[in-house]
């Protein structure tokens, strides 16, 4: 049975990813998927996915998750020692980031080696934050992207933006005058900078994809 866990650290907007998660695995046939909002390490312990979403400044969402007593120890273990698939939204996939650079130098979980900068427009029209709708370029294959086309749209909300250190690990980007990252992985590790519980059609597909996923217990690399 699919169990995903949503972890509630004070950040991100659980109640619509909640129903994003349930609406995609719905979408799919799991009907027996489980979905769960929780601040409990035990109950990362127990699931077969893990969604890490989030918004507002790097260095706030890092210490909400660093707060909850063994949380980052649990997620550790099951992501990194287990391989259990993992995805992060919005600031989810910054804080896999090495450090981000919002309001001072914050380190992040480093599990994708790179920095999180603020949004420098390639045009003078292009404002921060980077918000709406965008056409995603998608740079290689990923399961959770089977389906998904260079074109597709997914909705941005941010100011800050994840850069890796391996362009391999790169997923798909879009453009804002100049690229920016819209998804990035390693393993069984995934992560978008879009919502996928705001982006309609593209963001139901990506959920039900990764409620699908199962990387077994991958290590460090960048294939999926």
């Amino acid at each position: 049975m699919t169990k995903a866990v949503i972890i509630d650290y004070g950040s991100g907007n659980l109640r619509s990813c909640a129903k994003a998660f349930e609406a995609g695995a719905h979408a799919i046939g799991l009907a027996a998927a489980a979905v769960a909002v929780t601040s409990d390490p035990k109950d990362v312990a127990a699931a077969t996915h893990v969604v890490l979403p989030g918004q507002g400044a790097f260095a706030d969402c890092m210490k909400g998750l660093s707060s909850l007593r063994g949380m980052v120890d649990a997620l550790t273990r099951a992501v990194i020692d287990e391989g259990k698939p993992f995805l992060g939204i919005c600031v989810g996939l910054q804080l896999l980031a090495t450090r981000g650079f919002e309001h001072g130098t914050h380190e992040g979980l480093g599990w994708i080696p790179g920095e999180v900068h603020r949004i420098e427009p390639g045009a003078a029209h292009l404002k921060v934050p980077h918000m709406g709708w965008n056409e995603l370029n998608i740079k290689r294959p990923h399961p959770v992207f089977a389906g998904i086309e260079t074109g597709a749209h997914a909705y941005f909300v941010h100011s800050y933006h994840f850069v890796p250190s391996d362009p391999r690990t790169l997923i798909a980007t879009a453009d804002y005058g100049v690229p920016l990252t819209a998804a990035a992985g390693r393993d069984n590790i995934a992560g978008t900078q879009f919502h996928p519980e705001k982006s309609q059609a593209t963001g139901l597909r990506i959920v039900g994809n990764f409620l699908r996923w199962q990387p077994g217990a991958a290590k460090a690399g960048v294939a999926a």
